[in-house]
């Protein structure tokens, strides 16, 4: 005989076992039964001792017995069955609602990591965007500094030639003041030598 569907071999699947085993031995029986009958009836049809019939009858007897014990084990055997098919209902059930809190939970967590993955992905943009902020503001940073730098070599040389100016001018100053010395030493040198000629002049008139 084939396993139930929804049966294993282990477990309730050993009460399938003796409940299939019950049943051939009953079919088995019966059909014995009726070649019993059958004897019986070609036994009144054609004369046969005593004796025979006697052992006929006996055995009909012990096999209807055997067949009544055979019942009651199937029965008892059915209502096993009965049982386990209940329990197999039960855990059915249960496993089925045990699968889909599974299923529930298992898609909450894929929904949350779902999430923390978009968040990952938002906060890498939002840095990469920090990132590249930080960059360009580096760019104009070093461009700045180097306008100052070259500013600072414009001063410098300006610094360097107002230097030059000045030293020209202190000399072209010095100059000056010493050829206004000569030029006074000279003019009052000659005005000296214009007033000693007067004088002469005066005494001799």
């Amino acid at each position: 005989m084939a396993t139930p569907l929804g049966w294993s071999q282990g477990g309730s699947g050993s009460v399938c076992l003796a409940f299939d085993q019950l049943r051939d031995v009953i079919e088995s029986q019966e059909e014995l039964i009726h070649q019993l009958r059958n004897v019986i009836v070609l036994q009144d049809e054609n004369f046969v001792s005593k004796e025979e019939f006697q052992a006929v009858e006996k055995k009909l007897v012990e096999e209807k017995a055997a067949h009544a014990k055979t019942k009651v084990l199937l029965a008892k055997e059915e209502e096993k069955l009965q049982f386990a098919l209940g329990e197999v209902e039960v855990l059915s059930k249960q496993l089925e609602k045990e699968k889909m809190a599974f299923e529930k939970a298992l898609s909450s967590v894929k929904n949350r990591v779902l999430q923390e993955s978009s968040k990952k992905d938002q906060l890498i943009t939002k840095c990469n965007e920090i990132e590249s902020h930080i960059i360009k503001q580096e760019d104009i940073l070093n461009g700045k500094e180097n306008e100052i730098k070259e500013l600072q070599q414009v001063i410098s040389q300006q610094r360097q030639i107002f230097r030059n100016h000045m030293s020209d001018f202190r000399i072209q100053k010095q100059q000056e003041n010493y050829m206004a010395q000569v030029l006074d030493q000279k003019h009052k040198k000659a005005s000296g030598t214009r007033q000693a000629r007067s004088h002469q002049r005066l005494r001799d008139k």
